[in-house]
Formats: C-alpha cells, sequence, structure tokens
C-alpha cells in the first residue's frame, strides 16, 4: 500500500496554539515502525491550475502571494507563512497521488488531508485548501481524458465535524455525492447542506454510532443503483474518540477501528476503491490520537491487503 505525506513542512505556530501539529511526523514514525507494507513517499506539492479546479483563482493567487488579510487568517487558525503556502500545496498534493493510486490498487492514503473546512474562496477551520474537492476534480478530469467516461465520485466524511466547505464547493455537482457523519452541536454552527448529513448527539458511543454509520452507507450506495460511485473519499477523523478534545462524541478505540473495518468493507465489496485522508484529531494526548490514525492505516492496509488477493485470484 502506497502512503503519501508532507509533515517535513512544519508551520510556525506561536507557543500555546491548539494545533497538533507534531502528529503529522509521528504518525509517519509509527507506520514505518509498525507497518512496513505501507510505502511511504513524500507528496508532490499541487499547481495553481490544480488547485483551481476547486477554488477560485484570486484566493489561490491571494494565499500563495501572502496577501490573506488578518481576518482571513483568523478564520483559517494559521498565521500565514511560506511554509503553511508549502505544506496545504503538498497537503493537496498528497490526496490527489493517493486517489492515483487508489484507482489503479484499490486503495492508498494521506498521512494528513482532509481539509474540508476550506471554501472555494476562502479557508477556515484549520483548512486552507480543499484537497479532497481539488483531487475529485482532478481524478474526473483525468478520467475523462484517458477513457471518454464520467467518474463518479463519493466522499464519506466521517469527521466529528461537517465538512461544510466539501458540501458548498460540490453542491449543484450531481457527479460527486457528500456523505457527512457528525456531532449535530459542534463546529461548524452554520452546516452546509450535503448530499446526506447524519447529525448525532453530544454522547454518542459505539453501538449508536455504528449503526448510524450502517444506514448512511445504505443510503449511499441506493443512491448509486444505476452506477456505483467509481472512487471513494474517506475523511477518517479521529476525533470522533471519547477522549478528543474538540469532539463531544464517545467512540472508544475498538469503535473507530470497526468504523473504518466497515468502510473499508464495504467499498471493498463492491470494487469500489478508496482514497484515504486523516482530518481532525486532537486528543488530550497526542500519542493516543497517533495510536487512533495508525489503527485506521492497519484497516486500510488490510484492505489493500484483501484487493491484491482477489486480483490474483482473478488472474488465475
Amino acid at each position: 500500500m502506497q502512503g503519501f505525506y508532507s509533515d517535513h513542512f512544519v508551520l510556525p505556530l506561536p507557543p500555546g496554539h491548539r494545533f497538533p501539529m507534531p502528529k503529522y511526523r509521528l504518525l509517519r514514525d509509527a507506520i514505518e515502525r509498525e507497518l512496513p507494507q505501507v510505502r511511504l513517499t513524500v507528496a508532490q506539492p499541487a499547481s495553481d491550475g490544480e488547485l483551481a479546479l476547486a477554488h477560485a483563482p484570486a484566493y489561490v493567487d491571494d494565499v500563495s502571494q501572502g496577501r490573506l488579510s488578518a481576518a482571513q487568517q483568523r478564520e483559517i487558525g494559521f498565521p500565514w507563512s511560506v511554509a503553511m503556502v508549502e505544506r496545504s500545496r503538498r497537503s493537496v498534493g498528497a490526496t490527489i497521488q493517493a486517489a492515483r493510486t487508489a484507482l489503479a490498487e484499490g486503495v492508498a492514503g494521506n498521512l494528513a488531508g482532509g481539509t474540508h473546512h476550506a471554501y472555494a474562496d476562502r479557508g477556515s477551520g484549520y483548512c486552507v485548501f480543499n484537497d479532497i474537492a481539488v483531487a475529485a476534480r482532478l481524478m474526473q478530469a483525468e478520467w475523462h481524458r484517458t477513457r471518454r467516461a464520467l467518474l463518479r465520485v463519493a466522499v464519506i466524511d466521517l469527521d466529528v465535524h461537517q465538512g461544510n466547505g466539501t458540501a458548498a464547493i460540490f453542491r449543484d455537482d450531481p457527479t460527486v455525492y457528500t456523505l457527512s457523519l457528525h456531532g449535530a452541536k459542534n463546529f461548524p454552527f452554520r452546516k452546509e447542506a450535503s448530499d446526506l448529513d447524519v447529525e448525532l448527539p453530544d454522547g454518542t458511543g459505539d453501538a449508536a454510532y455504528l449503526e448510524a454509520l450502517d444506514a448512511a452507507l445504505d443510503r449511499l450506495w441506493s443512491a448509486h443503483t444505476g452506477a456505483l460511485p467509481g472512487l471513494v473519499f474517506y475523511l477518517a477523523g479521529a476525533d470522533a474518540h471519547e477522549h478528543d478534545r474538540l469532539g463531544r462524541l464517545k467512540l472508544s478505540a475498538a469503535g473507530l477501528a470497526e468504523r473504518d473495518r466497515r468502510v473499508f468493507a464495504a467499498c471493498r465489496e463492491r470494487g469500489v476503491p478508496v482514497a484515504l485522508a486523516m482530518g481532525g484529531g486532537y486528543g488530550q494526548r497526542i500519542e493516543e490520537t497517533v495510536a487512533l490514525q495508525l489503527a485506521t492505516w492497519r484497516e486500510a492496509a488490510a484492505s489493500h491487503a484483501a484487493w491484491a488477493t482477489a486480483r490474483l485470484a482473478l488472474a488465475s
């Protein structure tokens, strides 16, 4: 399985900033140590043209040239810096590379990404560019160019916060189905309309969560009875965990692992490739967040192996 990373571009955040920037390098270290079957590669940066598939060119230019206002930087949650621009471009690039690889191999992932609060013309909630939106549009363009066919895409967003930017970008696009399962009373407090929004009350635990997930996946597949999606972007936020500082839900580590297992299995059983992005994770202990994300990668690697086994069986 292939994974793409950009953690060596570190944002110079002020002391006391609550964004857990070190988690990305810690996750890469953990994967290298415990999942040798995952091949890790440095992500390439997304170009202006690629970013413009989902973002207003003027916004891309303002980010690149350091022309974001103080208010825009506050909404994003990061001060502008050259490193912020480079990391944001490479985080999008990692999801682009993961999507291309998933289409070829069944499963691939970005060790970061899931920046679903970024709108076409502005960033928000620690999200500068929307990696999933850019990658979805680019994969559709490349698919059409090489195969002269439509690539339908689905986004399964299981971050605890609603994917408002993604929903807004694809609001009028019937070729991209957006599913968001999130905390009802959590950020963003003004939600956008996804194709399917499932709002969960504070304190939701494993059993209720998994029941809601199964029903949501059933609705996703039912919406595609004519033609299944050709690619799923799976945003596997660790912030639904019971110890997350920003989550407000009560999933156990075992519950999160089962969540991941069900998503990968549901897609694999239907022959739908999955590009993984990590989304949020703000545990009281950063080591716990990293362990949860490592467990997601363990499930992804197992699904990739199952794809490979199935291909070998077909070939023989």
